[in-house]
């Protein structure tokens, strides 16, 4: 059987400890793929070690850090392949993960995007679960499916989820191209932290699918879990306070404002409580926010304008 090219992208900043891991499972992939890096500034001799390993790989150099967004757009514009994996450095992939995806994505050409089973890695966490993929509660926070749960096969079903989580999706071509807004696949004012929640939220907008397969089985050392703030950078904790601001300015519908205003309310008034009360510097986050409130505008305009699936549909993800 004949497979698509798949194109790897990987945004890397000073990620040798976890690099020789990620390359190890991509050289042992069963399809073949190309391998595009986006290097942002690393200092500790990534780059050095990528070529040594791959040196077929296309690699773009940044001279500081750009972001995860930014750095995947960079990748996506240079990928040939008929669909693209953003992978994370921090993530070793089984040898048949991105044929097990491809399979899953054949099914259905309405498949825009598809996940595998990531499992953590780290000394507190023997089979537990990172991530089966996303979903939302009506408060419009998002959730891993799965996440810390000790692996019993209570996940071995293929299913629909909301969405997939960013450290290892597989995203088709054709999905990419329709949803991007202003030439951006991702929307780079997130920079990182919540963006893939943001992208897959505008493909369900669009109509895309979004499936989750066991067969793909990956590993994640995850630097940032949900529930433990306290170990996060003061600039990524106000990145998540913006960026939940951009996710409802851009992609909550009237409808479901209208069904679920009050969650929504009485969830951002605990946030903004807890940050009065534990985190102030958190704060921060919302002087960006009405920095990019202009922006946010302008993209949702053009997505509900766009969009193909109607906000009662929608209200099913949001439980």
């Amino acid at each position: 059987m004949g497979y698509s090219l798949v194109s790897v992208g990987i945004v890397s900043w000073n990620s040798l400890r976890d690099l020789p891991d990620c390359l190890d499972g991509l050289a042992r992939q069963t399809v073949p793929f190309e391998l595009i890096i986006v290097d942002n500034g690393s200092t500790d001799g990534s780059v050095d070690l990528i070529r040594s390993r791959f040196a077929q790989a296309k690699i773009i150099v940044n001279s500081r850090n750009e972001g995860f967004c930014k750095g995947h757009n960079q990748a996506i514009r240079l990928a040939r392949g008929e669909y693209y994996l953003p992978l994370n450095p921090d993530v070793r992939l089984e040898a048949n993960y991105i044929e097990s995806m491809l399979e899953m994505c054949s099914k259905d050409k309405n498949i825009g995007m598809s996940g595998g089973k990531l499992m953590l890695v780290d000394s507190d966490s023997m089979n537990k679960i990172d991530t089966t993929g996303l979903f939302m509660d009506r408060r419009r926070r998002q959730y891993l499916r799965g996440h810390r749960q000790v692996d019993v096969g209570q996940y071995d079903l293929e299913t629909e989820v909301f969405g997939v989580d960013g450290a290892a999706p597989l995203y088709r071509r054709d999905m990419l191209e329709d949803i991007k807004v202003f030439g951006e696949y991702f929307d780079e004012t997130f920079f990182a932290h919540k963006e893939d929640v943001d992208l897959a939220w505008r493909a369900r907008l669009l109509g895309w699918r979004a499936m989750y397969t066991p067969k793909a089985i990956g590993y994640h050392r995850r630097s940032f879990r949900p529930g433990r703030r306290k170990g996060m950078a003061c600039e990524i904790r106000q990145e998540a306070v913006k960026n939940r601001y951009l996710l409802l300015l851009k992609n909550e519908t009237p409808e479901g404002w209208r069904r679920d205003w009050l969650p929504i309310l009485w969830y951002d008034l605990q946030i903004l409580g807890y940050m009065l009360l534990f985190e102030q510097t958190s704060l921060r986050g919302f002087t960006r926010i009405r920095q990019l409130i202009p922006n946010a505008k302008q993209w949702r305009h053009e997505i509900m304008r766009r969009r193909r699936v109607s906000g009662e549909e929608l209200l099913e993800w949001f439980r």
